[in-house]
């Protein structure tokens, strides 16, 4: 494909010359316009973050999908996607070099796979019907004709958007000078709670209701805001990918077993991998089912959305804060405060969270330590891994994740399912991963401090 020059470029000659990223270089102007443009982009992903997921979810109950198919779908397809579609797209496209740089094609060509699969279940239930006209009507029930063709646009969805997320933060990377990157991926997290408040706080109630007419807006808002992000940044020039050593193994499989030698060879990375898996799986259960939990007290879906908004409100508070806690007392020891506080927060929810008043305060006391979480921990990778191989030790610890998240959410459906959809069980089960993350979180933290701490640590290669 042709495109046409991209508006965003280099500082113009003789004009001041502030910042660079690679080969290109902006003056302030220049600047602001990419953060724009990049906002902009961004600001299209997050509505479509933060909307169609719920939505997708309230549909499954509508047609009366089961908690082990939903914990199926939301809670295993993801990461099972991710670990086959991610390591490939990025791959591919690090050593991609073309007219449009090395990370645009590869955000604009799921683009319009992601806008159809959303279009798509907008007529599921249209769909549902000529299958089950086609097959004879005693084939299939009207319910599990409409959850066939939702499966299927969700897994198209899943697909694009871990597609386009796997290259989208590292353009970002290319095209921001490094000096502003810390404050950039701030904007990012501002502009994404932002976006979660706005859906939560006024839409989700009308969601139920108008779901089609939110799909297509969405679809609409992202597929031009989106496009139009990509057409107006340019990538600078790149280096000629990385020719293979002489020595390198050949073929898929001998790459896969030296990948593997190298991650998963040395102990303490292991440890490492198990405290980032089951700190991200503390909060999966409740995740994945709050909103079936909400219903099953007789929350409305605008009080639920209220909650939601609040939990973003406070963490958005609370993120530089808990950012400079990490960088002065660093993140294994913030992390394990505020893991510690998570386990008190799911056994309260188990014991109490039975009505709706009650459910309230403990899923908003878990979204805010969740959120928390994932704040102080962002530099975690940064602080105790080499650099030289940061990137192949994070995808490693990935893949463990991914792994531990295709397992948890379908079993949690099960237990759900053979219990009358006691939802104050996620809370539990929360509750006792969290115990699990803390062990492991301070296992971790004795290792670091034999490797010489805070003012002395060196990561082992």
């Amino acid at each position: 494909m042709n495109l046409p020059p991209s508006p965003v470029r280099p500082a113009a000659k003789g004009a001041a010359i502030k910042w660079t990223a690679g080969t290109l270089t902006y003056t302030t102007a220049g600047l602001v316009a990419l953060f724009c443009w990049l906002l902009w982009g961004d600001f299209a992903w997050s509505m479509r973050d933060r909307s169609v997921p719920a939505i997708i979810q309230i549909l499954f109950k509508r047609f009366e999908a089961s908690d082990t198919l939903v914990g199926v779908l939301t809670g295993s397809l993801p990461p099972i996607l991710s670990m086959v579609v991610g390591p490939v797209i990025s791959y591919k496209s690090d050593r991609h070099r073309g007219r449009w740089g090395r990370r645009i094609p590869f955000l604009l060509i799921p683009t319009p796979i992601i806008v159809a699969s959303m279009i798509g279940v907008c007529f599921s239930a249209q769909l549902g019907g000529l299958l089950r006209r086609g097959l004879g009507e005693q084939a299939l029930s009207v319910n599990v004709s409409v959850l066939v063709f939702l499966g299927l646009f969700w897994t198209l969805f899943e697909f694009g958007c871990i597609t386009a997320n796997s290259v989208f933060g590292a353009l970002v990377n290319d095209v921001v000078p490094k000096p502003v990157l810390g404050r950039f991926f701030a904007m990012f997290r501002a502009l994404s709670l932002i976006a979660g408040i706005v859906f939560n706080y006024w839409m989700i109630a009308k969601a139920e209701v108008h779901y089609i007419a939110f799909f297509l807006c969405i679809a609409a808002l992202y597929g031009v805001g989106f496009t139009l992000m990509c057409l107006n940044v340019k990538e600078g020039e790149y280096p000629p990918p990385p020719e293979p050593a002489p020595d390198a193994p050949n073929g898929f499989f001998a790459a896969a077993s030296d990948y593997f030698r190298n991650c998963f060879g040395k102990p303490y990375y292991l440890w490492f991998f198990a405290m980032m898996a089951s700190a991200a799986l503390a909060n999966g259960p409740v995740n994945v089912f709050a909103l079936f939990y909400a219903q099953s007290v007789a929350m409305s879906m605008a009080d639920y959305g209220k909650c939601l908004a609040l939990t973003y409100v406070i963490s958005l508070v609370l993120a530089y804060p808990l950012g400079a806690l990490a960088d002065r007392f660093h993140p294994l020891r913030v992390s394990l405060v505020l893991l510690g506080l998570y386990i008190g927060v799911g056994v309260w929810g188990g014991l109490y969270a039975r009505n709706s008043a009650n459910f309230s305060i403990a899923f908003v006391a878990h979204g805010v330590l969740t959120g928390a979480y994932l704040t102080a921990s962002a530099s975690m990778g940064q602080k105790l891994l080499p650099s030289a191989r940061f990137a192949e030790l994070m995808s490693a610890s990935g893949i463990v994740t991914c792994l531990c998240s295709a397992a948890i959410a379908p079993c949690m459906g099960v237990v759900l399912d053979r219990t009358a959809h006691c939802y104050h069980y996620t809370f539990y089960a929360g509750s006792i991963l969290a115990v699990a993350a803390v062990a492991l979180n301070w296992a971790m933290y004795v290792k670091f401090a034999a490797l010489g701490g805070v003012k002395k640590y060196a990561a082992p290669e």
